[in-house]
């Protein structure tokens, strides 16, 4: 995985200590371990942060956090997937979610309004919540899984492809060096 182009984009921990609204989580945010760009902590976190971002309860990127903790997958990459679910692509995720759950529940999905509004949700919730916690929960899971299984083959990938060409370097450089001779 091109790690230098993840650190590019990565916070640095010395920056977030420092912030005034961050200084009571700074023995947390200073442990190393949750900094690391390795292809277990990256994979973990792509883990945490799909699954978090796809359940649909507040406080996903404190939950994010405490998993990549627990998981000690990297926490600014876990915090920050988690923004996959934004307040543009909230409704279309969940919705997919509860038509998931309603297929799985073999329940009869409800189409979607042609306008949304808090009345249509506050009626409309207490019967689509069951079909909405199975689906987001399934959809969590599945693609908290597939993020990590494919982080951890496009990482050995990369290492592999950078094996054989560190390889390719010394043969071309032994090869010149023996036509010298």
């Amino acid at each position: 995985m091109p790690r230098r182009l993840l650190q590019r984009y990565l916070p640095h921990p010395e920056t977030l200590r420092r912030q005034r609204s961050l200084r009571f989580l700074s023995h947390l945010i200073g442990n190393p371990s949750l900094w690391m760009l390795s292809r277990r902590s990256v994979a973990n976190a792509f883990f945490v942060g799909l699954f978090c971002a796809l359940l649909p309860i507040p406080g996903q990127m404190v939950l994010a956090a405490l998993g990549a903790w627990a998981l000690r997958a990297n926490l600014p990459l876990s915090i920050g997937l988690v923004w996959i679910t934004n307040p543009l692509t909230m409704p279309l995720i969940f919705y997919g979610n509860y038509r998931l759950g309603a297929w799985l529940l073999d329940l009869p999905a409800r189409e979607a309004p042609t306008r949304l509004s808090t009345e249509w949700i506050a009626t409309q919730m207490i019967d689509a919540l069951p079909a909405l916690a199975a689906g987001s929960l399934v959809a969590a899971i599945l693609a908290g899984l597939l993020g990590s299984v494919a982080i951890r083959l496009a990482w050995r990938w990369q290492v592999s492809r950078s094996w054989k060409r560190r390889a390719r370097r010394r043969r071309d450089r032994l090869g010149d060096r023996a036509r010298e001779r």
